[in-house]
């Protein structure tokens, strides 16, 4: 089973790297752009019957930093 981890800034933690290509887009061309926030898509395979529980305690332990990032787990099957 594919497990994938979304993992975004938590709202009020800068984020210099989305503010880049917020710049970057608008350089571009792209000025309908608004705010750029980045992020982290982690696909873990893991075995069948995995407990989310199991999976949110990889995503505290390592994944995700708690002080400045939220994460989501979605299962893919």
């Amino acid at each position: 089973m594919k497990a994938v981890v979304k993992v975004t800034l938590r709202k009020g933690v800068l984020d210099p790297q989305g503010k880049a290509i917020g710049n970057a887009l608008h350089s571009l061309g792209f000025a309908e752009v608004g705010d750029v926030r980045q992020g982290k898509f982690i696909e873990i395979e893991v075995p069948d019957g995995t407990s989310q529980d199991r999976l949110k305690d990889m995503c505290q332990k390592l994944l995700a930093n708690p002080v400045t990032e939220d994460f989501e787990i979605l299962m893919a099957g």
